[in-house]
């Protein structure tokens, strides 16, 4: 046997190999005497990686378990090497004192998360009803959204058919946020167990807005400036609507998401992720293509442009909301929400005034005003927000914001029946690769290191299976002569 030393690895600088070799002509040695050389084992530095391919193997815990890993990795050398006749179930036996009692039927044969007598435990019952109901709330939820988005783009094109002023649509639709903040108090009236007034409930959220609540300057600093760019993002989005398909602006509205994190990026200071970067110069790419899919014409370029800036104003009103406010409780976001559509009562409503009296948005008599149809818009767009806003409380995040992509196949399939939409390859390229970098923003942040360590415990079951197999293999069928057939391992 020798054992030499040579440079890196241990604390000290060292790291230890061990030569074992047979030789006839020397009688047998004690495995106590290479034991101190044994225990500077536990002093190894293993690299992050190797434990991490180790994880679900003894070996790392051998080597900081005390002295039971020491005798284990005297076993594993002494298998491995055949050093002396070693026995394993002898050494085994002599570190147990005594033989455990072997387990009955149903233990041995239970699965995790199962009592004694086969039946799931409680607590596993419990866990996998409540993920069951998340996820079918979350089913619920996409559909809602999908549903109450392409909805309400669908109908604002059929309101333009009769009614064309799209500033005044925004306005119409925006004062119906005033609504938030009682649909959120009769929610809490209906669930909570203490139930507050309207007054101390309303100061409360206020509390959102400072120690001093809100105030005439609070308003006009943390109010009137997102208010201004709802409007705006609304106002965009459907003029949008005006020049170009509802398909279009669904899918190029889609770019938000890599808006907001480029901004996030730069404004907040968020982590960097490669994958987004990916994802935003995927949905650059998807907007020229599909600024190419027509042609380059005037009446598309300003129509894609149109809901490009609203995306971009979208996602700035996001960004500023977490740098300025952070983030709400639900009863504040459904305050805040409904201080917008009082701004919008009170300071907006001069605008769509001005662009009837100059008929920049001119209607005959007011008898000719869709109702209806301007009613049914804004009721989706508020189921849309709350649903977006309020969502969370049931289900994951990532769910709500798959109603938003799946609205764009929706608007399509509309499109295809009732406009002259042309869905050449340019054009559905370009939706692909806007719809594949949204999904790419959806993954979490430490998506990365899900998933090495499902590679990872993938790669060590394949290798257990494998040395399984080996094992079954070796001990399994004997020949006609009544011998084992040898195994050789290479």
């Amino acid at each position: 046997m020798g054992i030499r030393e040579f440079p890196g690895g241990a604390p000290g600088g060292k790291s230890i190999a061990i030569g074992m070799r047979r030789s006839p002509d020397v009688s047998p040695r004690r495995l106590s005497d290479i034991s101190p050389q044994l225990r500077q084992l536990k002093y190894l530095v293993v690299d992050e990686a190797i434990k991490e391919d180790l994880k679900w193997s003894r070996s790392v815990e051998d080597l900081t378990s005390g002295p039971v890993g020491l005798t284990s990795i005297e076993e594993r050398i002494l298998r491995i090497t055949g050093y002396y006749g070693y026995q394993p179930w002898a050494a085994s036996y002599k570190r147990e004192e005594r033989p455990r009692d072997p387990p009955g039927p149903a233990e041995a044969q239970a699965p995790v998360g199962t009592d004694t007598g086969g039946r799931p435990s409680p607590r596993c019952w419990r866990c996998s009803q409540a993920q069951l109901k998340k996820i079918f709330w979350g089913v619920a939820v996409v559909l809602c959204v999908c549903s109450s988005w392409a909805g309400a783009t669908q109908l604002a094109k059929l309101t333009f058919r009769k009614f064309d002023a799209p500033f005044t649509l925004t306005w119409f639709a925006t004062n119906w946020n005033f609504l938030f903040f009682p649909l959120y108090y009769a929610g809490h009236v209906c669930k909570s167990a203490e139930k507050q007034s309207v007054k101390q409930r309303y100061r409360e959220c206020c509390r959102f807005f400072g120690d001093n609540g809100l105030t005439l300057k609070v308003f006009f600093t943390k109010a009137a400036p997102f208010g201004v760019l709802w409007t705006l993002t609304n106002y965009l989005y459907l003029h949008a609507i005006k020049k170009i398909n509802t398909t279009d602006v669904s899918v190029l509205f889609c770019c938000n998401k890599a808006f907001v994190f480029l901004l996030s990026w730069i404004v907040l200071r968020d982590r960097f992720m490669g994958v987004r970067i990916v994802a935003a110069i995927l949905a650059i790419a998807g907007i020229v293509m599909m600024t190419y899919a027509d042609g380059f014409h005037s009446h598309s370029v300003i129509g894609i442009a149109l809901v490009v800036g609203s995306a971009s104003v979208s996602a700035l009103y996001k960004v500023l909301f977490k740098l300025l406010l952070g983030s709400a409780k639900f009863g504040e976001a459904a305050l805040f929400l409904s201080i917008l559509g009082v701004f919008n009562i009170l300071f907006i409503t001069c605008i769509p005034v001005i662009l009837y009296f100059t008929k920049v948005e001119y209607w005959s008599s007011f008898d000719d005003i869709p109702w209806g149809n301007l009613c049914g818009f804004s009721v989706l767009l508020l189921t849309f927000n709350i649903v977006l806003n309020f969502g969370i409380a049931v289900t994951y995040p990532t769910l709500m914001s798959l109603g938003i992509v799946l609205s764009v196949p929706v608007n399509a399939v509309v499109d295809r029946y009732t406009s002259k939409i042309v869905f050449n390859g340019v054009r559905v390229i370009a939706m692909v690769i806007i719809g594949l970098g949204f999904l790419l923003l959806l993954l979490p942040e430490e998506w990365d290191v899900w998933l090495m360590k499902l590679l990872t415990r993938l790669k060590v079951r394949k290798k257990e299976e494998a040395a399984e197999g080996g094992a079954d293999l070796g001990s399994g069928p004997q020949n006609k002569g009544g011998r084992a057939r040898p195994s050789f391992a290479r």
